[in-house]
């Protein structure tokens, strides 16, 4: 005899935003199973207005808006019986995030939690992380965002430290870090990974998820930096309008790719990393299993 719940998560981040619907199957003395039944991603990239000009513009609000509609809609029509909507790096930035959130809730009946960066670490941990950590190694979890970059150290199988730091792919296309970000960035990782051997990186984030899609490489196996390194020498040798014809990237993947792979070179680099695992988790899936366990 199986339970069956419906859960959906929305993310509302700094380039794109995400509804997932999970079927959660309750069975006598077996683990609870999470199983995605659906997931929607709208590219409105609300960091390009919050980082530059400080404010979500009224064209993103009106975009945000159908799509939130649109997210009521779909919830009701998979008769999801619980929910929960988490904004990060754009909204918590935009100066008129809270009052978006009025909006939002007024209009479209959909309440909006807007997190911290601590936060939103703690909720993508509570993903299904735990199923690719062995307690014998060593792991830096890297969540490349828009406007937001989460790092956590898993030690045992456990978390010893984990930060957030304003470094994102919308905010690198902006130019907005600076070398000081960078070198904050280096000395943490570099500081916080002493210590422990063999380093094995974690990367979440619909960049990493794309170009291991694009390696052809099954789930359980990892990338190296010698590819990854060759991705990125790639992918920047080309035009944006190549990396669209050629690779088949989304538009608004085609640019963010780069700065991505970036981020993610660097935290092996710095770490002394040379293998990359792409387990297809992020926040949405964190958002799920946290509310089911009673943590949100």
């Amino acid at each position: 005899m199986i339970h069956l719940k419906k859960y959906a998560a929305i993310d509302i981040g700094s380039n794109a935003m995400r509804l997932l619907v999970t079927n959660i199957v309750e069975q006598k003395d077996k683990p609870t199973q999470f199983n995605k039944s659906s997931l929607v991603r709208v590219p409105i990239r609300l960091g390009q207005d919050a980082f530059t000009v400080g404010e979500i513009s009224e064209e993103n609000i009106e975009r945000m808006l159908d799509a939130m509609k649109a997210f009521k809609l779909l919830m009701k029509v998979h008769k999801v019986e619980k929910y929960k909507a988490c904004a990060t790096s754009a909204m918590r930035e935009a100066y008129n995030g809270k009052d978006i959130v009025e909006l939002i809730k007024k209009k479209a009946d959909i309440k909006i939690d807007i997190i911290d960066g601590k936060m939103e670490a703690a909720i993508i941990a509570a993903s299904d992380l735990k199923q690719f950590i062995n307690s014998d190694r060593t792991y830096l979890y890297v969540d490349v965002g828009g406007g937001s970059t989460e790092f956590s150290l898993f030690n045992e199988g456990k978390i010893v430290a984990s930060k957030s730091f304003k470094n994102g792919t919308v905010r690198l296309l902006n130019n907005m870090v600076n070398d000081i970000v960078w070198t904050e960035i280096e000395k943490w990782i570099k500081t916080t990974t002493a210590g422990y051997d063999n380093i094995t990186l974690i990367g979440s984030g619909g960049n990493i998820n794309k170009l291991f899609k694009l390696s052809e490489k099954h789930q359980d196996t990892p990338l190296s930096y010698v590819y990854l390194n060759s991705q990125y020498q790639k992918l920047n040798a080309m035009t944006y309008e190549e990396r669209i014809s050629e690779m088949g990237l989304n538009p608004d993947r085609a640019d963010v790719i780069i700065p991505a792979t970036r981020i993610y070179l660097n935290a092996m680099k710095w770490s002394g990393a040379r293998q990359i695992y792409v387990p297809k988790i992020g926040l949405s899936d964190g958002i799920v299993k946290a509310m089911y366990f009673g943590r949100i």
